[in-house]
């Protein structure tokens, strides 16, 4: 293990830190989604294509991480991590001063190439600290802190939607940007010592994908994994129409129950920290992957019923606590099976999980007929598909 970091910073400030990076994704989305009708008015949009924005921030955010990784095995942490969040500094600025749909649109997609490196490298600095065990129960911590974005920034996104207008939430997001670059530039050394990196060119780097997209357990541990997070994004598109349109919630109650779902993720994740060293990685996400099916199909039979709103809402609250559950366990299991590609793992996995988590948005949003059941079905393909990974991984693995 590395001891430079611990030096320099008391463990749990430095747990928060990595947790607060990988909250980028879930934060540059999850608060403006209550100022998302209040977008389309604003600029004279349809919903679908606001709904536009969402889909193409997973796709920047999974083609950033691609990048990223490899380079940051290549190069080091540090110096990628600040010209990715610098990226998305700016790229918040021109969402906040959009004129236009098609302007917020272009935005958002360089604001989540920027944002992934945030992300993808703060899992890779684990990894470069800790070894493989103790890196999957930090991963879980992190996650822990990384809840707390979906947590609050709905309920936040909210109160500046009221006092601010939309634009607000983007002031927010840029505000988040810019106090992350003075930390890491001031509190986050590098983790990654010349000595330690690769001595392959950088095409040589990026070739570690596809030694890792040969290997059968590696695509079950990305399946498992971001299929699941694809679930989430299925619901995080569909749901302001849903509960705000279709069920007459109001914004902030829309927020209090993303809120729930978020305390449901952080639950998850805390179990899993006192859990994974005695029971182990693999059968934490096994457990991951059959509790969240199981939702999806609870999610599936009561949205087909007229007043079953309430079964609705525990269904998508079983699917959405996996998410965390599964990330951390196979996150932490592929970057063991490569460690020393550690940073080129972490970034297949994230940009699996964006990326997946794209087609689940768009497919929701091409099926949009007026309910509930293109979110339903989506969510049941997803959290099938992840379930079957992880089969796949237990049986490739043995």
């Amino acid at each position: 293990m590395s001891t430079p970091v611990l030096d320099t910073a008391r463990e749990g400030r430095f747990v928060l830190l990595l947790g607060a990076l990988v909250a980028f994704g879930p934060l540059a989305i999850d608060l403006y989604l209550p100022a998302l009708p209040a977008i389309a008015a604003g600029l004279a949009a349809t919903p679908e294509a606001v709904q536009l924005s969402i889909t193409v921030f997973l796709a920047g955010f999974a083609i950033g991480m691609l990048f990223y990784g490899p380079i940051s095995d290549r190069y080091g942490r540090r110096t990628v991590m600040l010209s990715g969040i610098a990226l998305f500094v700016v790229a918040s600025l021109a969402c906040m001063l959009a004129t236009g749909v098609e302007q917020l649109i272009v935005a958002r997609f360089i604001q989540a190439l920027g944002g992934g490196a945030a992300s993808v490298l703060a899992r890779a600095v684990v990894r470069d600290v800790y070894a493989p065990a103790e890196a999957i129960r930090k991963l879980s911590l992190m996650a822990m802190v990384t809840a707390i974005a979906p947590l609050v920034a709905p309920l936040l996104g909210s109160l500046l939607l009221g006092w601010f207008g939309w634009r607000g939430t983007f002031a927010a997001v840029l505000a988040w940007g810019l106090l992350s670059f003075a930390v890491v530039w001031w509190q986050l050394p590098e983790t990654l010592p010349a000595e330690r990196r690769g001595v392959l060119p950088l095409s040589g780097a990026f070739a570690a994908y596809l030694h890792i997209l040969r290997d059968p357990p590696a695509i079950g541990l990305l399946l498992a994994g971001g299929m699941s997070f694809a679930a989430m994004f299925a619901y995080i598109t569909a749901s302001p129409f849903y509960f705000i349109e279709l069920q007459r919630f109001s914004p902030t109650a829309y927020g209090a129950l993303f809120a729930a779902n978020a305390l449901g993720i952080f639950a998850a994740n805390y179990l899993n920290s006192r859990l994974v060293k005695a029971r182990g990685a693999a059968a934490m996400a096994g457990i991951g992957s059959a509790c969240g099916f199981a939702g999806a199909m609870l999610l599936a039979l009561a949205i087909a019923q007229p007043d079953c709103v309430a079964a609705v809402v525990a269904g998508l609250f079983v699917v959405v606590s996996m998410t965390g559950l599964l990330g951390a366990n196979c996150v932490g299991l592929l970057m063991a099976r490569y460690p020393q590609n550690a940073g080129a793992a972490a970034a297949l996995f994230g940009s699996s999980q964006f990326g997946l988590g794209m087609w689940a948005s768009a497919a929701v949003s091409y099926h949009h007929d007026g309910s509930g059941r293109p979110m339903a079905w989506v969510i049941v393909a997803t959290t099938a598909a992840s379930l079957l990974g992880y089969l796949l991984y237990r049986r490739c693995a043995r």
